[in-house]
């Protein structure tokens, strides 16, 4: 069993694995096939230093790295779920996306409830500053809670919530020394203790603590002291919720964290086996990365490197452009045989199915 605590992301049809010195993501091709890649953490500007497993700061070092590696290999795995090649984003795009994204959350999740709660102590003013904390912090609650609701209505979003779902279960699966196949992985919930949903949750609640403390503030002085309050929100809520996930065998911490755990019901979903297959080869890669033993008898979905993959896309694209510079010629071609054209989409998805169960679903050779 793995010495580290893995952690992962839902990408657009895939799953980033996040290990000790390295993440690994692995995400399906048009073409049906999984394709993959693994990044060092070490490459990281604040991984490599000592202070960043601190207590207080391994938080927001993780939130950096969520942050910055996440946006890059969200947009990443769209592009290759979509055409098939991923495309390399330089510092600046990544820059500018994660600046719009900050400003968004920050903006919906802390600011706008503090001048909702301001317009509602306005129209009645017997409201105290103890009732527009506690206005404020419900108003976020329902905000959050509305959000998620809201863009689970996308079924582009309800996939990426399967493909949580899958990341969640096989992280499960390797947590209790199981082997990595699909009987074992779906034995377990779509819910983990250490979910990102419930982190924000922990957030939500820390913060109506928090900004108790700004109570009779001016409004310019409020939005100020929250922005400026936020890096030690999510300092102390990482900590509470490390601390929440090594003590749920207690009955009285499991209930108290009990509704991080239902709102995953929203943000986790049951996903098929191509998804599965998909976590697995993401956790496996970062196993491997980090140098750990993937466990006995885990299964082998088949896999390509991104890098293969993009050479064959570009080689694809290169003799469809030639013949199509044939056509315009007049020069006249032999009739494709349309059984040998490539797998896509849906059927691209059930021959790369084909080809993983060929080598290692449900009763294949396990490694060794």
């Amino acid at each position: 069993m793995a010495r580290f605590n893995y952690g992962g992301q839902a990408l657009i049809e895939g799953v980033l694995m996040r290990g000790r010195d390295a993440i690994a993501v692995a995400v399906r091709h048009p073409d049906g096939d999984v394709v993959w890649e693994a990044e060092r953490l070490s490459e990281s500007p604040v991984h490599r230093r000592r202070v960043a497993n601190w207590p207080f700061v391994r938080g927001l070092v993780v939130l950096y790295e969520t942050l910055v590696v996440g946006t890059k290999w969200l947009t990443r795995s769209a592009a290759i779920s979509a055409a098939g090649e991923g495309v390399e984003l330089g510092g600046g795009v990544v820059a500018l996306t994660l600046t719009i994204s900050l400003a968004f959350g920050i903006g919906l999740f802390f600011v706008l409830p503090l001048f909702l709660s301001q317009a509602a102590a306005v129209a009645a003013p017997s409201v105290g500053n103890l009732g527009k904390n506690l206005l404020e912090g419900l108003i976020r609650l329902v905000v959050f809670v509305g959000y998620l609701l809201l863009i689970s209505r996308s079924a582009e979003i309800r996939r990426v919530f399967q493909y949580h779902g899958a990341e969640h279960m096989s992280i499960h699966a390797l947590e209790h020394g199981d082997p990595l196949t699909l009987a074992k992985v779906r034995q377990y919930p779509t819910a983990h203790q250490r979910c990102g949903t419930e982190f924000l949750l922990v957030v939500v609640i820390v913060s109506i603590l928090a900004f108790s403390l700004l109570v009779g503030q001016s409004l310019v002085v409020a939005v100020i002291a929250r922005l400026a309050l936020i890096p030690v929100i999510v300092a102390v809520s990482y900590e509470v919720l490390r601390w929440g996930a090594r003590h749920r065998s207690n009955s009285i911490v499991r209930w108290i964290y009990m509704p991080g755990m239902w709102l995953q019901a929203i943000t986790t979903r049951q996903p098929d086996d191509s998804m599965i297959e998909v976590a697995i080869v993401s956790l496996e890669e970062a196993l491997r990365a980090d140098g750990e033993a993937i466990p006995e008898g885990s299964i082998y979905p088949a896999r390509r490197t991104m890098a293969e993959a993009q050479a064959e896309t570009r080689r694809t694209r290169e003799a469809s452009e030639r013949e199509a510079s044939l056509d315009m010629a007049g020069v006249p071609r032999l009739a494709e045989d349309p059984d040998e054209a490539p797998p896509a989409g849906v059927a691209g998805i059930e021959a790369g199915e084909q080809r993983s169960r060929a080598i290692g679903s449900a009763d294949e050779e396990p490694l060794t």
